[in-house]
Parts: structure tokens; sequence; C-alpha cells
């Protein structure tokens, strides 16, 4: 893995924001770049064709959830996760980690890996590095994820030590597992940096991973109920310590300005839930916030969610239409909004990039950041 995938092509001065393209077997990523999360196989509520319209790149499959339903021998049989879903562009799988620790129960952690009971039947499962990274090779996944554990928050730094620990030989373990296929048949593979809170931590896991060597880094175990003070440390602590010729992923966040801010930080690669989450409440993204469209306010305005933003359902139909359909409970209501959340999110990653090769990311983020206020009574329920 000496050669890298990832080129940087503009860098911002105000701050570390970069703009690049990385290199998959599936075509050329440009970023930075937002991936919407396709959990079981699907982008919940949205077609593969719809997600092309949108002008996604890659999305996230999920190691443990297509593990456990339908199996990732099945979805071998059927030609793999590009085939059984009906999208040709790359594919990000995530390794499993995260889900055993936040999901499973009665789980036990032994340095081979973690035995547990998985969420859907209780079923006895094991998965560890090499079982991880066989999973992710049958499903076919063109950017894999090394398998990690995810500690909670808030996590003592004992306890956060002895995890990282056990994580750095796991990633060791992964990247070997696939050093014994041939090179042309290789994904790329991803580090995940650890550490917790804890800096010192977060820098040693950084500097490990690059010892090992990895197609590019992660930034793991953030977003899990941390301060997004502490978020933000968690990537300021690990980002000085990754190579500048590799793409740097934030895992599972986040709202509009954070992936804004996460990219004057270094970013390049963002995934997150809440596009099509908030929008089965009802609830959508727009430059000023989040917009509940339950509310009786907009039981009669002719608007469309977001003034001048060119997806289906703006361009088609008004709030008030699309309120009718969620109060009615129509799957319409929830399938143009998330149409629309998905859209925000590129775009606004697309914008983002296209304000770093101009050179004018700083006013931009200035803007966005400032004229953003997230209404949490109004994403909730």
């Amino acid at each position: 893995m000496s050669s890298s995938p990832y080129t940087l092509l503009a860098t911002d001065p105000s701050s570390k924001a970069r703009a690049g393209s990385l290199q998959t077997r599936r075509g050329v990523i440009e970023t930075p770049v937002f991936m919407p999360v396709g959990t079981q196989g699907t982008v919940k509520a949205v077609s593969p064709r719809e997600l092309k319209e949108l002008g996604a790149q890659v999305i996230l499959g999920n190691t443990y959830h297509l593990h456990v339903r339908p199996g990732e021998k099945l979805i071998a049989r059927q030609g793999g996760l590009h085939k059984f879903m009906g999208w040709d562009g790359p594919i990000l799988t995530d390794s499993g980690g995260f889900q055993v620790f936040s999901l499973a129960k009665l789980r036990k952690i032994t340095p081979d890996g973690v035995q547990f009971q998985n969420h859907l039947d209780g079923t006895p499962t094991f998965i560890g590095p090499e079982r991880s990274m066989e999973i992710q090779s049958d499903l076919g996944s063109d950017i894999v994820m090394v398998f990690d554990e995810c500690p909670p928050h808030p996590c003592a730094r004992e306890e956060a030590s002895r995890s990282l620990d056990l994580t750095l030989k796991w990633e060791a373990r992964s990247k070997e597992w696939w050093q014994q296929h041939p090179p042309e048949s290789r994904p790329l593979v991803f580090g995940i940096v650890q550490g917790s809170s804890y800096p010192d931590l977060r820098a040693k896991s950084a500097q490990e991973l690059v010892k090992i060597g990895f197609d590019g880094y992660a930034i793991g175990g953030v977003s899990v109920g941390e301060p997004e003070p502490e978020m933000m440390a968690a990537v300021e602590n690990a980002e000085p310590h990754l190579p500048q010729d590799r793409a740097r992923y934030a895992m599972g966040l986040g709202t509009p300005p954070q992936m804004v801010e996460m990219v004057a930080r270094g970013v390049d690669m963002f995934d997150c839930v809440l596009p099509t989450r908030i929008a089965r409440n009802g609830t959508a993204f727009t430059p000023a916030g989040t917009m509940a469209l339950k509310n009786a306010r907009f039981a009669e305005d002719s608007a469309p969610i977001e003034e001048g933003c060119t997806c289906y359902a703006c361009a088609n139909f008004s709030r008030a239409y699309i309120r009718h359909l969620v109060k009615a409970e129509e799957i319409l209501g929830l399938r143009l909004i998330s149409l629309h959340n998905l859209h925000f999110y590129l775009n606004l990653m697309r914008t983002t990039r296209q304000h770093i090769l101009n050179g004018t990311f700083a006013d931009f983020r200035r803007e966005f950041v400032g004229g953003y206020k997230k209404h949490t009574d109004e994403a909730a329920g």
C-alpha cells in the first residue's frame, strides 16, 4: 500500500480544508464528499437511480447488518452487493465493530475478536479482524474498514488505552489478511484512529496506524454522545499525525455545519444517517437550519422546502403538499423529504469543494456556519 489512491488538488490557506480525488476500482470520488448510508443494502426510501440523479458518488453498506441478514454468502452468490442492490458505483463498508459494541448483547471480547448474540434472534455470532475482512470481501466492497473496538463515552483513560492497544493489533491483522490476496483483487483498506477523548491516545493511534500503512485513515469513536468540542478535538488531535497524501474520513457525522467545520480541520469524507432519519420525522434541512414540516404554519405554504433548491421535491411540490403527506402518513412524504435532505448534504459538499478550488472557502465557511441554526426541538420526535 505504498502508492496513494488519493490526489491532493487544492488547499485553503485559512484552514486545513482540502479538495482532492480518491481513485477506487469503481471510479474516482471527488472530495470533500458526503456518502449516503445504506445500512441494509439500501439508502432508506431512495432507489439507486435516484441516488445517481442526486449525484451520489459512493454509498455505505453495513458489514454487521448484512452479515446477520441476509448473510454475506447469499449476497456473494447473488453476484456481490453491487449487483444485489443495483448500484454500480463505489461502496464503502464499515467493519461491523461499532455495531458489535452498540447493538449486541452478552458480548465477550477476546484477543481474537468478539463473541456475542446478534440483535435479531440472539444467535451466537463471532466477528474478529479476519472474519470482518472476509465478510467485506464477500460483499465486494471497494473501500474496506479495518475491525476496531469503539469505546463508549465517557470512557476512563485506562479503559481507552486498553481498547486502543487491542484495536491496533486488530487493525494490523486486518491489513495482513488482505496482503494474502493479489494486489489487483484488493479494495482500498482504511485504518481507524481511536483513543476516545485523550489527545495523546489519539496521536498514538494515528502514528501507529501510519507505521502499519493504509490506503486512507478514518477517525472513529466520534459522534458517540460526546459534546461537540470533544468531537472536534478528536479530529484535531489526530489530523497532524496523518499523511497529507491519504484521504481522511470522519465516521458517522454530522450536522451540516459540523461537516463544514470538519472540512476546515482537514477531513475529506463523511457519512451520516441524519438526512433520511429526520426525514422520516417530517423534518427537512435548509441553509437556515432544520424545518419541521409537520408544523401548522406550513399548512397553506405554497413555497418549496427550500427556495432555489433544484431537487425533485423542491422543483415540483409545496411545503403545504408535503406537510399534508406527512400528516396523512403517506410514504411519498418521507420519500420527498429524504430526496431533498440527501440533495442538501450532497450539494453542500460539492459547493464546499468548489469554494476550496476557487480560494473562497473562508468566506463560505463563515457565512454558512453563521447562517445555520439547528433547531433541535423541530428535529425531535
